[in-house]
C-alpha cells in the first residue's frame, strides 16, 4: 500500500468515526425531546459503516498485483432505531395521553456514553495510523538524503 493510499483509509475512517459521533451528540441531545416535526419523540439515530474497495487506480492495481485488497470505510446509511418509546407516567406534562402517559425518545443515556467512547477510541486509533503513516514516509525521504 503506497503512502497516499493509507492516508485515504485513515481519512475515510476519521471521517465516519466523526459521523458516529455526530450522531451520538445528537442522540444525547434529544434524550428528552417528545415532539419532533414528524410527530412524536425523537427517534434514536445509528451510522451503518461499509467497506468499499479504494478508489486509487495505482493502488487498485498494485494490491491486485499482490494479492491484497484495500478497502476504505464509509457511512452507507444513516438508520432510525425501530424500538418503540419508552413511556413514562407524567400527567402534567402537555404531550401525555388521556392515561398521563408521555412517550419520550428510544434513546438509552449508558448505552450513548458506551458508544461514545467506543467512537473516542477508534478515531483516536485512527489517528495513531494516519501519523504512523506520515512518519514511514518521512523517514523514507530522510534515507534517501
Amino acid at each position: 500500500m503506497d503512502f497516499f493510499s493509507a492516508m485515504n483509509v485513515g481519512a475515510s475512517a476519521l471521517t465516519a468515526e466523526r459521523t458516529r459521533m455526530n450522531l451520538i451528540s445528537s442522540n444525547l441531545a434529544n434524550a428528552n425531546t417528545t415532539r419532533t416535526p414528524e410527530g412524536g419523540p425523537y427517534k434514536r439515530k445509528d451510522a451503518v459503516f461499509s467497506a468499499t474497495p479504494l478508489e486509487n487506480s495505482f493502488g487498485r492495481t498494485l494490491d491486485g498485483a499482490t494479492g491484497q485488497q484495500v478497502s476504505q470505510v464509509q457511512v452507507s446509511r444513516i438508520v432510525e432505531d425501530q424500538n418503540p418509546p419508552r413511556m413514562e407516567y407524567d400527567p402534567s406534562n402537555p404531550d401525555a395521553d388521556p392515561q398521563g402517559y408521555v412517550a419520550m425518545p428510544n434513546v438509552n443515556v449508558i448505552e450513548e456514553m458506551a458508544d461514545m467512547l467506543t467512537a473516542s477510541r477508534a478515531y483516536e486509533a485512527n489517528v495513531t495510523a494516519v501519523q504512523a503513516a506520515k512518519n514511514m514516509a518521512l523517514k523514507t525521504l530522510e534515507i534517501s538524503k
